[in-house]
């Protein structure tokens, strides 16, 4: 076995050294590219960043794409999309793989299509276009109808075959329009204007068949959904199949899965209708018979009611009635006299029970009886003190200066009756009074002797 000369062959690399210098290498020697492909083995970690592969039909390539670069895109990748995007080569050093570092990616085709359906979707709703409010109701019974559409399209014939067999009796105008291409949006937006100016018709159907979303493209444009939202004709969409949704479906009044569909709701259905109207007429003969049976049962009660309020009739009652208070009145005024007789029986039976005769006289027997008491009390008591006051009367009499003075005595006193027993008691020159048996002396003493 030959051993090589590590010290003749300096150069040795490391895998680092390898994977770093063809790292560099590959980022030195292509510039930013643009590649296209279908996005596969999609990841998103916690750490923000994006991992995937870029296929084509024969091969495929690692892809990063890192949190910073994510702020602008304007949707989110998903396996089985097509892209285009703008990225660098590298080199992974830790796994030895080459790879993509994306720096913006853009959807390519009908996934382009799809992010635009849903930014348009996003900014006609926000602007109120699918307001419900908005919506304008369809005409029950439309007495003519407009059908904006192709008029060489599938969508045409199955209208008027709907239309013809449920309500063929209404008159249909065809507004003939492109529904496909470039210019179909533009035709679309001049048949609903001319639609409205003319004022012809009660109700539009925007429709034309099935497709792909490149195929319904024209029904996605926002001058389209602004022309159905400004109309003032209500306007019912049938674009497509029942899976197909576009934004003519969100602003029209209403939506329809087909085309036929559109025309079955734009029309009451004729054999619905004569069903409808013979249960009206049922019920209004049901109603009828009913309401005449009730104004008979009505007219009955009103006559018997009558009957029952006639004037005689009541004035019967009113004498039978007059009759039996008469009778009760008489009956309870006489219940009520033997009431106050027998009352009255027993007041006086108690009155005299409590009469004051026997007491009044047995009074007046002793008033008498004390009258006499008194009287010979008081002839007694009188007698008594009238010789008490004789025996007082002797004795005053014999006591009575008044005797003295009829034997011939005086009695002398001073001028102010003071009665003069001593001589010390005047002076000369006093005035006297003398009383004697029969009237007074006024004197003046002279002289005074003791």
């Amino acid at each position: 076995m030959q051993m090589t000369d590590v010290q003749q062959n300096q150069n040795i690399y490391t895998v680092s050294r390898l994977n770093n210098e063809v790292r560099y290498l590959l980022e030195d020697t292509f510039p930013v590219i643009w590649i296209e492909g279908e996005i596969s083995n999609f990841t998103a970690p916690h750490s923000g960043h994006w991992y995937f592969s870029l296929k084509d039909s024969s091969a495929q390539v690692r892809c990063a794409m890192f949190r910073g670069n994510q702020r602008h895109l304007p949707f989110s990748p998903k396996d089985g999309m097509d892209v285009l995007m703008k990225a660098r080569v590298s080199l992974y050093p830790n796994r030895g793989e080459y790879q993509l570092i994306a720096e913006h990616m853009e959807e390519r085709g009908e996934g382009k299509l799809r992010h635009a359906y849903e930014l348009l979707k996003k900014k006609l709703e926000a602007a109120g276009l699918f307001d419900v409010t908005h919506k304008k109701p369809l005409p029950p019974f439309p007495k003519q109808i407009g059908v904006i559409t192709s008029p060489t399209g599938a969508a045409v014939r199955d209208i008027l075959i709907v239309l013809k067999r449920r309500y063929p009796c209404v008159p249909v105008i065809i507004y003939p329009t492109l529904v496909q291409g470039n210019m179909a949006a533009p035709a679309i937006v001049n048949a609903i204007q001319t639609a409205n100016h003319r004022a012809e018709c009660d109700v539009l159907i925007v429709a034309r068949g099935g497709g792909s979303l490149e195929d319904l493209w024209p029904f996605n444009e926002e001058i389209v959904a602004h022309a159905i939202y400004e109309s003032q004709i209500p306007i019912v969409s049938g674009v497509g199949h029942e899976v197909d949704f576009t934004i003519a479906d969100f602003v029209a009044d209403k939506r329809a899965a087909t085309p036929s569909a559109a025309a079955e709701i734009v029309t009451p259905d004729t054999a619905d209708l004569l069903q409808l109207l013979s249960r009206h007429q049922q019920q209004i003969i049901r109603q009828m018979q009913n309401k005449l049976t009730t104004s008979k049962q009505y007219i009955a009660w009103t006559q018997k009611h009558l009957q029952q309020q006639h004037p005689k009739r009541r004035l019967t009652e009113k004498m039978q009635r007059l009759d039996f208070c008469e009778l009760m009145l008489v009956q309870l005024q006489n219940q009520l006299f033997n009431h106050l007789i027998k009352k009255l029986q027993n007041n006086e039976a108690k009155l005299h029970k409590v009469t004051p005769i026997h007491s009044i006289d047995k009074l007046q027997d002793k008033i008498k009886f004390y009258q006499q008491q008194l009287i010979t009390i008081t002839s007694a008591q009188y007698n008594r003190k009238q010789t008490m006051l004789a025996n007082a009367a002797a004795k005053l009499d014999a006591l009575s200066p008044l005797a003295t003075l009829q034997r011939g005595y005086a009695i002398a006193t001073t001028k102010d009756l003071h009665v003069i027993r001593y001589a010390t008691q005047i002076k000369p020159h006093d005035e006297l009074l003398v009383r004697v048996a029969q009237g007074r002396i006024h004197c003046r003493a002279i002289k005074i002797e003791e």
